[in-house]
């Protein structure tokens, strides 16, 4: 199941100089927004793609295989880099991006190009924990803030240009270059990380065998998770066998991964980083601040084409009030944190300002203006600045090194499956809500003779409808996003909480790292000699 080999002592991390960090930054910073960017640029493509290849059934599958395949990755290829060392892992997960980027590509239908976006989500997986956990074995926790606080600002510039991106590449070229365009920025960053990151070591140094029954197990429970949630309500519903059975596969196989992660020597996932306090609490705001930011956010674009009319380029250039304020505060949270060490404060006005925003979001109504909306953006994205990069922070600075991208992976994936968890449930709530709105004011198809459906309406469709039924059709909608943010305001206030409770501990740098590490393992080897002692005596 996993190797007996004895892992040696890990030294404190080499030194990267200011400089050495900001060439190696560059290249992170290109592989992280490749992951971010990818499904951004995609999407407008999908209608392209289904009309070129067929397979409209196969369509969901497409987001569906790169979600599932990246989401059980991530913990893996952080633990990975804990055995392996972080450069040959790093790099060896742009490789796979790349490759799987290409034969999407090259797809002749919809079964290969599923296929392939599974390959390119498995690299995905890499690129996310890769890139925090090479920032945290260059960079002490104490210095970190600052450079987080650059990675983060990422997230704006792709979900504001990936869409963008991905129109003009469909109009103008062929959406085969929504997957191609990967390829010289790959080879970028690929260059830019193998030369700049031949001073980090090279993982154990020994012969390692990888927890393989562990991973199987990690795989298996969470494909059946994003399975439960991205088919629950969907393609079948909630209670039907398929939810139940894969339901009892989550919960089975769940119980058999932390039993065998228990026993391993070296398990896939640690769960002793869970026994730390405040590594927890930290997970948890990020599976909150997943569940109820982007599970919220998800949605607002349907209110902003529906109801405000904007168009689908249009409402991805409306989210830029929120994008900016979260890179402001972002970059600033993390200069101030870098500069004075002390971070607990952020998470705890990060909560507060995400329930006020989301709060504020479950207040509209169909005379709304698209100006309230982008100061309840400000607010929110505010919000997201402040709470992003400081879990992962908190979680950093609380776990051990030799296991910082076991804990990276963990944190990383609960935050992923917050979000996976938000947008599905969310969106039930969403699509309940909307259909009782217009049920409960007579149908939007009888009102349209038929012209149009819940199911099927467009916002080119509710155009060409009667007023009063498009009036309908319009309060539905704002109905169901106010539902969404109401419980998204909810589940924040929950973070909020969890966020009172994570204490001020100080940001340790490389030294102190090693000291804690050096310390423990004394202790251990005390405790040892203790015992054997006892034993003699006895």
């Amino acid at each position: 199941m996993a190797s007996t080999a004895a892992i040696p002592d890990q030294e404190s991390p080499p030194r990267f100089t200011h400089r050495e960090i900001m060439v190696t930054m560059s290249g992170l910073v290109i592989a992280l927004l490749l992951a971010m960017l990818d499904n951004m640029i995609v999407a407008p493509a999908l209608p392209t793609i289904v009309g070129d290849l067929g397979g409209l059934n196969h369509l969901a599958w497409v987001t569906t295989g790169y979600i599932l395949a990246s989401t059980a990755a991530t913990p893996i290829w952080g633990k990975l880099g804990d055995l392996l060392g972080r450069r040959i892992t790093f790099v060896s997960s742009i490789v796979i991006f790349l490759v799987g980027s290409a034969l999407c590509g090259m797809s002749q239908n919809m079964g290969e190009l599923v296929g392939f976006r599974a390959i390119q989500g498995l690299g995905a997986g890499g690129l996310m924990v890769g890139v925090m956990s090479v920032l945290a074995e260059i960079v002490p926790p104490r210095e970190r803030g600052k450079y987080q606080g650059v990675m983060m600002s990422v997230m704006p510039v792709a979900m504001i240009g990936g869409p963008l991106a991905g129109g003009f590449i469909t109009d103008h070229l062929s959406w085969r270059w929504a997957f191609y365009v990967n390829l010289p920025l790959g080879v970028v960053a690929l260059l830019v990380c193998w030369f700049t990151l031949a001073k980090l070591g090279r993982g154990s140094g020994g012969p390692v065998r990888i927890d393989w029954t562990g991973a199987a197990l990690l795989t298996v429970w969470i494909t059946a998770l994003v399975l439960i949630t991205s088919w629950g309500g969907n393609e079948y519903g909630w209670a039907s066998a398929e939810i139940i059975g894969l339901a009892v596969v989550t919960v089975v196989a769940f119980v058999a991964f932390v039993f065998v992660e228990r026993r391993a020597v070296e398990p896939i996932m640690p769960l002793s980083v869970f026994a730390n306090r405040d590594f927890s609490l930290a997970g948890a705001l990020s599976f909150i601040v997943g569940f109820a930011l982007f599970g919220g956010v998800t949605f607002l674009p349907q209110f902003q084409q529906f109801v405000q009319g904007s168009s689908a380029t249009n409402s991805g250039l409306l989210l830029m009030p929120m994008m900016l304020s979260s890179m402001v505060l972002s970059l600033a949270g993390g200069a101030v944190i870098s500069r004075t060490g002390n971070y607990r404060l952020w998470p705890i006005a990060g909560s507060v300002l995400m329930a006020a925003g989301l709060a504020l979001f479950a207040t509209m109504d169909i005379g709304t203006s698209r100006t309230v909306t982008s100061l309840y953006m400000v607010v929110l994205g505010a919000g997201m600045g402040c709470l992003m990069q400081t879990t992962m922070l908190i979680a950093q600075n609380n776990a051990p090194l030799k296991d910082m991208g076991a804990a990276t992976g963990a944190a990383t994936f609960l935050r992923n499956m917050g979000g996976s968890l938000g947008v599905s449930l969310l969106g039930s709530i969403y699509a309940t809500t909307l259909t009782d709105s217009v049920a409960s004011h007579g149908g939007v198809a009888a009102g349209s003779g038929g012209s149009g459906s819940v199911s099927q309406m467009t916002p080119e469709i509710l155009k060409s409808l009667p007023e009063a039924v498009r009036r309908v059709f319009q309060q539905a909608v704002t109905d169901g996003v106010s539902a969404v943010f109401t419980w998204g305001a909810v589940v924040a206030v929950v973070g909020l909480l969890i966020a009172l409770m994570i204490r001020q501990v100080p940001l340790r740098g490389f030294e102190a790292g090693a000291r804690d590490d050096a310390s423990a393992k004394a202790g251990a080897a005390t405790d040892d000699q203790a015992a054997d002692k006892a034993a003699t005596a006895g």
